[in-house]
């Protein structure tokens, strides 16, 4: 089998050689893709099948003919690109792993059971059992410490307690983050939103290019002019966010911070953020500042009047009326919301 295939390759190489001498280029390359593909319904097999070479032959020949879906007829044109783009994830994984071992180092089981002993044994957390284990010489991290310690389960009464203390605060509490926006052109668009955790309401949303600490401070004045009542801002520890605590100090606010690389202490805002990507600009291509403003403004629109939160008990953060339905002949009606990617569903009198 080796044997015909380094026959068919030395043939191929020739005809390679012999073509390329001549005046039309491409002419000689499309003659070689007929005779590669003549070559492959030659063999004895009545299925043939494409083996490794012919593959990286028809990647290697898309950047070189112009017109190489034309002269392709045994596999589709997206066949010859997906193995393009499969060739160059591999090649790219084989540069960024060669002589490295990627990866933390394991963990042994003796050394993950001293982990649950310790916990089990004693009331220390990962702070304490991490000390404790540098004093037996043992270099491990404490994040790897804390991903092996026994999970407990969270007391009913403090559950319960701590709920009830959130609902009762959420009106006084808003978050804010980024969502980072690719444009057509490869340009990477900023978009700030404030979130109440309330009504899941979003209090203010800007885009921009040039995303400063100056500018973000704009955006808080704007919002705490139309809604006074937030005294909690939950934000995480971006650059851009640096000096606000002052400033909302003479607001009559507070800045709480999340812990590093903690998203889930801002859980709202990480929420929107996915149902922003996931609900639009995953369907869409953003073309410039304008065009994002106007999506999202759209989206907006659909995510405070028309969408179920499930948080919300299945409510909108504007509150939507249940619809009964009309006596006599009715039909359920979609009508578009964001341009089509989804709807809002009401009943309306048969035609």
């Amino acid at each position: 089998m080796q044997r015909r295939i380094l026959f068919h390759f030395m043939n191929l190489l020739f005809s390679l050689v012999r073509t390329l001498f001549s005046d039309k280029a491409d002419l000689a390359l499309e003659n070689l893709a007929l005779r590669q593909q003549l070559a492959v319904l030659h063999r004895k097999n009545p299925k043939p099948r494409l083996n490794d070479f012919d593959r990286v032959f028809w990647a290697a020949l898309k950047d070189q003919l112009t017109t190489w879906a034309d002269a392709l007829i045994i596999v589709k044109p997206d066949t010859v690109v997906r193995w393009h783009r499969a060739a160059f994830k591999r090649h790219w994984a084989r540069l960024s792993g060669s002589g490295k071992h990627p990866g933390r180092p394991r963990v042994s089981r003796e050394l993950r059971n001293l982990i649950r002993r310790m916990a089990t044994e004693n009331v220390w957390g990962a702070p304490r059992i991490h000390a404790e284990l540098l004093k037996l010489g043992i270099d491990i991290s404490e994040v790897t410490v804390s991903r092996y310690m026994p999970k407990r389960l969270p007391d009913p009464d403090k559950v319960a307690r701590w709920k009830a203390f959130l609902k009762n605060h959420m009106p006084e509490i808003a978050a804010m983050d980024f969502v980072t926006i690719p444009t057509a052109t490869f340009q990477l668009l900023h978009c700030l939103f404030i979130i109440h955790h309330d009504r899941r309401r979003i209090l203010h949303l800007a885009v921009t290019t040039n995303p400063t600490a100056a500018w973000v401070r704009q955006q808080l004045r704007e919002v705490f002019m139309d809604d006074p009542r937030i005294r909690y801002l939950i934000h995480d520890r971006d650059t851009r966010f640096s000096g606000i605590g002052e400033w909302l100090k003479s607001a009559g606010a507070k800045s709480v911070l999340t812990s590093y690389r903690s998203p889930w202490q801002n859980g709202i805002c990480e929420r929107f953020n996915l149902s922003l990507r996931t609900e639009l600009l995953d369907h869409v291509i953003v073309f410039n500042e304008a065009h994002a403003r106007r999506l999202i403004s759209d989206y907006l629109a659909y995510y405070h009047e028309d969408r179920c939160h499930l948080s919300l008990d299945k409510d909108c953060p504007e509150p939507r009326p249940v619809q009964e339905r009309p006596p006599g002949d009715a039909e359920v009606v979609a009508f578009p919301r964001v341009g089509g990617i989804h709807h809002r569903y009401e009943w309306r009198d048969a035609a």
